[in-house]
């Protein structure tokens, strides 16, 4: 396995390559997931300008704040003081002809200055090249992947023997993100605590429902560990009695998972993945209440490309890393979604990197 270090010199040449193929001068990447992939560093986000110039030849300069004079210290670095034009200094660093890549989530007003320093090049999206080597996952990503996932799983372990009865959806939520950070996660992105009906919004907003014997609850939570993100989603039942159509309902999710699993393996389209565990849930009955794709890429960001989604056939290849997550929402009563992060292995076949417990749990 490569060194980190190595891993981070790697992608830039490869980087480069895809800017010499494209006719492109440099790639500017401010602080993001696009400077993490290419430089390991995560830098603080401000209004003075940080960027990571990276130059078709391979060169790599990180321009930033003399206060910042520490940042990427294995990278080259061109300071800026308070008084001086940090445009001009990434100008004078790609003098070369050509246009230029800007990373996606740069900020607008750097964007802007950056095109009236340099007026006669063509400004694109960094995307149109990090896109592609950013997808496939090389072993220390994949190993990185595998470790925050497991954080999530031990953390929902846990979670299970914690009372939910009688406490709020935003109480539950906050014990959730203490455990993810007990095992191990840097940063809780998001919990999602959805009890009831709230449970029939993919997307609910945490709140202060109080949650009651009865319900049934989705969780869907993850953050960051190492840079890479986790997305998790188990549903559970307070108390010890399901209703059957609860329970049916959960039984018809676990097997449209299953399918989806089944679907994903090298060269299979993108969107069969979808369409596979769509079938199922179509089949059940409930197609009319499954409202969102199957699954998302995750890796620095929590989506980014694959989608697995009707219309992508985009085949998937080794080292992709995505979500698996159907669901079933019925207005006003419940919803079901279980959710896993997967990886397409070398030998083109799917691996969960998620291994908790799919089962409806009862919890008190």
């Amino acid at each position: 396995m490569p060194t980190e270090r190595a891993s981070f010199a790697d992608r830039r040449a490869r980087a480069a390559a895809e800017l010499r193929e494209r006719g492109l001068a440099a790639l500017l990447a401010s602080p993001g997931a696009d400077l993490f992939y290419l430089s390991g560093y995560q830098l603080f986000t401000s209004e003075r300008l940080t960027c990571l110039v990276l130059g078709y030849d391979g060169t790599a300069t990180m321009v930033c704040p003399e206060r910042a004079a520490a940042a990427a210290p294995d990278l080259e670095r061109a300071t800026w003081g308070e008084t001086d034009d940090p445009y001009a200094l990434v100008a004078r660093l790609v003098s070369a002809g050509g246009g230029i890549a800007v990373a996606d989530q740069m900020w607008a007003a750097f964007v802007l200055r950056l095109e009236s320093t340099l007026p006669k090049r063509a400004f694109s999206v960094a995307s149109e090249i990090t896109r592609e080597l950013r997808m496939r996952k090389d072993a220390i990503e994949r190993d990185a992947l595998r470790l925050v996932a497991e954080s999530a799983d031990r953390a929902y372990a846990r979670m299970l023997g914690r009372p939910f009865a009688g406490r709020t959806e935003r109480e539950v939520g906050a014990e959730l993100a203490s455990l993810l950070r007990d095992e191990g996660h840097e940063e809780v992105g998001f919990t999602i605590v959805a009890s009831g009906p709230n449970g029939a919004s993919p997307h609910h907003e945490t709140g202060d429902r109080r949650i009651v014997e009865g319900d049934t609850v989705v969780l869907d939570f993850g953050g960051a560990r190492r840079g890479y993100r986790s997305d998790i989603t188990r549903t559970v039942h307070v108390g010890t009695t399901i209703e059957s159509e609860r329970q049916r309902v959960h039984d018809v999710v676990r097997r449209a998972q299953e399918a989806g699993y089944a679907a994903a393996h090298k060269g299979a389209p993108a969107e069969s993945v979808d369409a596979a565990a769509r079938r199922v849930i179509d089949e059940a009955g409930y197609g009319a209440y499954f409202i969102h794709r199957v699954g998302h890429g995750i890796g620095l960001d929590g989506h980014e490309h694959p989608y697995l989604v009707r219309g992508n056939r985009e085949p998937l290849e080794p080292g992709m890393a995505f979500s698996i997550e159907p669901g079933v929402y019925l207005p006003g009563r419940f919803g079901v979604r279980i959710e896993d992060i997967a990886v397409i292995d070398d030998d083109g076949s799917v691996r969960p990197l998620n291994r908790a417990d799919h089962a409806l749990a009862t919890v008190a």
